[in-house]
């Protein structure tokens, strides 16, 4: 008798045991975060992702599958800084990416570069958060909610995510402009965000003059901000849909899906490059 009841505990056991070493074996595959500001940002890489699963949390949707042979989960953050602080939080609760990506178009402040054109960013920092005095803006640190401790105003990208999409740049297929033959450059450098559409020529060279940088956007430093407070490596990689002049709105209507292709290729390649 108690042979016949030792077997059924001993099955038992041995399910609790292989689920268990099982859960442990998906939770340990490493999963990468990927995230674009609007849906059309990040279609192509929706397309290519096999073994879709969708699933919403709070309204937004999260697509998990694999690309490039990695495990990812994607999602569109939505315009500025705010949507872009929710969404990236969400996918750190629900999912716990090792590594956070995120794609889409940017205004050029550099000069040297025209639409088409991929900024790596090495670091992220806000151009709209500080003191406005009469004749400057006085940029200081973001702060964190637990003890106040003050955010370094740049937020540096990881270094590792850094370096695999300055090598798997040199690979890549960039889509060219028009009709025109230049191939697009590819640069590492500093992106400002703020929660402004940026269509000034005198404002685009201020953010050069003050901030170094050579792109201005929306949700950037907000993903970096989320993600730095919540110690998950991170890396923003935008393309330029126009130069953040006073002409930047028929720019980004008439560059935007290819500044939104070039960076989602570029995040795509980093994907792949993140298992070699």
């Amino acid at each position: 008798m108690m042979k016949i009841m030792a077997r059924p505990l001993l099955i038992w056991f041995f399910c609790m045991v292989t689920g268990l070493a099982s859960a442990q074996t998906v939770k340990s595959q490493p999963i990468t975060g990927i995230l674009g500001a609007f849906p059309a940002e990040v279609t192509l890489i929706h397309d290519l992702i096999l073994d879709k699963k969708e699933m919403i949390f709070q309204h937004i949707r999260f697509t998990e599958g694999t690309l490039n042979g990695r495990h990812v989960v994607l999602a569109s953050t939505g315009m500025g800084k705010v949507n872009a602080a929710i969404t990236t939080t969400l996918m750190l609760e629900h999912f716990e990416p090792e590594e956070l990506l995120f794609t889409g178009i940017a205004g050029g402040v550099n000069p040297g570069l025209s639409p088409g054109d991929l900024v790596i960013g090495n670091k992220i920092a806000y151009h709209d958060y500080g003191t406005i005095t009469p004749d400057s803006m006085m940029r200081r640190g973001t702060r964190t909610q637990d003890n106040a401790e003050e955010n370094p105003i740049y937020f540096p990208c990881n270094p590792k995510l850094v370096k695999v999409a300055q090598e798997v740049s040199g690979r890549l297929t960039l889509k060219k402009v028009g009709s025109g033959s230049r191939t697009p450059k590819i640069v590492t450098g500093i992106i400002v965000t703020g929660d402004v559409f940026v269509s000034s020529n005198e404002a685009t060279k201020k953010l050069r003059l003050t901030m170094n940088a050579e792109a201005t956007e929306m949700e950037g430093a907000a993903v970096a901000q989320t993600c730095w407070q919540q110690k998950t490596p991170f890396l923003v990689i935008r393309s330029l849909s126009d130069n953040a002049s006073n002409n930047a709105k028929d720019d980004v209507a008439a560059f935007y899906q290819t500044a939104a292709h070039n960076s989602a290729s570029l995040v795509m390649a980093v994907v792949g490059g993140l298992g070699m």
